[in-house]
């Protein structure tokens, strides 16, 4: 067995184990990827201020994210497609996030459904809703996620429409994956991958086939998200989903101080600074330099969460000293997943719980909840001064 010390060692392993096209919509970014990079690049621009000669003992990562007790500031972030990475994927994420003590959110577009993730896991989970314009499909997905006692509901705004992904475009990216030739060359050298396909009946968007009229294969499918992401998605309508969830409501999307008090305005819960892992905009700035100018705008007021360009513990620790409560971690469980299976998710987060550990106590802190901006050193404009 190889041993694991960093996300990237599961990243190499995934890419190894995974067909292209699921590796290939997981490691990627829309257009020329210049989002995607600098969400990873602008956290090596800020540095961690090493103090010593500081009592160590007795550290604790220990919050809360909504009111929720978590056993450190991270999340899974919805992911689409996940059951595709390994067989089950969603449920084993959920499974191994719970027994880490994090949040886990399943997304709309998941393999596995709300139902199926209920029925293995013994802790509420998040649901994350793309807003539909077939309003009989939204409110009976509202239900069943009240149904399966999700504990809140994250409202994704950054995708009324898709961005640009070449390589899913190149790679024919479908769930089941429809079979050419260079499919089919690829599918031979992922055999360990395949078996455990074989053994499930999760193949298909969980949430969405049988529960939509006229929806009977993947082709169909496709053609009907397409054409079901509601464009007109505004400010009104977030509020009605709110009004009609009448839980926790927590909106991922937020890259703008002028959104982030609309979002305030609304009543949610949280936000997510997020740029959708750079998978929407292209030239969009990076959630971290997108932090501070919205903590100053409403920080005091609202609980803020930070997710894209998440890599390690470090990562995290430079959010939360930047003023977030809570992060998400996508790709970095992702590569866990379809390395090892739940216990390459288990492996991610403990890789990342020891790294926020570690350089937590280097900046001279015992305690999560006391780590702030002295943590950090932030370069001069740092999140921008744009004429």
């Amino acid at each position: 067995m190889p041993v694991i010390t960093c996300i990237d060692d599961l990243k190499r392993l995934h890419k190894r184990r995974t067909p292209k096209m699921f590796y290939d919509y997981c490691e990627s970014g829309s257009w020329t990827e210049q989002t995607f990079r600098e969400n990873c690049s602008d956290f090596q621009d800020i540095r961690l201020r090493q103090r010593v000669a500081v009592d160590m003992e007795g550290r604790s990562l220990k919050t809360e994210m909504i009111g929720q007790e978590v056993a450190m500031p991270v999340a899974l972030a919805p992911v689409g497609l996940t059951g595709m990475q390994r067989a089950d994927g969603e449920i084993k994420a959920a499974r191994a996030a719970e027994a880490a003590g994090v949040p886990f959110t399943l997304s709309t577009m998941s393999v596995c459904s709300i139902e199926d993730v209920a029925e293995h896991t013994t802790k509420p989970f998040w649901f994350q809703l793309y807003t539909m314009k077939d309003q009989d499909f939204l409110r009976r997905l509202i239900q069943r996620a009240k149904d399966a006692k999700c504990s809140a509901l994250v409202i994704t705004l950054d995708l009324q429409i898709l961005g640009q992904r070449h390589k899913d475009l190149k790679n024919g990216l479908s769930t089941p994956p429809k079979l050419s030739p260079a499919v089919i060359a690829d599918l031979a050298t992922k055999w360990g991958w395949g078996i455990e396909m074989l053994r499930t009946k999760r193949r298909q968007f969980g949430n969405i086939v049988g529960h939509v009229a006229d929806i009977e294969d993947t082709s169909s499918l496709g053609e009907w998200t397409a054409q079901q992401f509601d464009q007109k998605l505004d400010w009104a309508k977030v509020a009605t989903i709110k009004e009609m969830w009448g839980g926790p409501v927590i909106l991922k999307g937020i890259l703008d101080p002028e959104d982030a008090r609309m979002a305030l305005k609304v009543g949610a819960d949280a936000i997510v600074v997020s740029n959708h892992g750079g998978r929407q905009q292209d030239g969009a700035i990076s959630s971290m330099r997108a932090l501070e100018p919205i903590m100053q705008a409403v920080g005091g007021d609202i609980e803020v969460h930070l997710d894209s360009g998440i890599r390690s513990g470090q990562d995290v620790l430079k959010a939360i000293a930047l003023g977030a409560k809570g992060t998400y971690i996508g790709r970095a469980y992702v590569h866990g997943l379809g390395a090892q299976g739940e216990q390459g998710v288990a492996t991610a987060l403990e890789l990342i719980r020891n790294e926020l550990d570690i350089a937590m106590a280097f900046t001279g802190k015992r305690n999560v909840t006391e780590v702030d901006r002295s943590c950090v050193l932030v370069p001069e404009g740092f999140s921008g001064v744009w004429a």
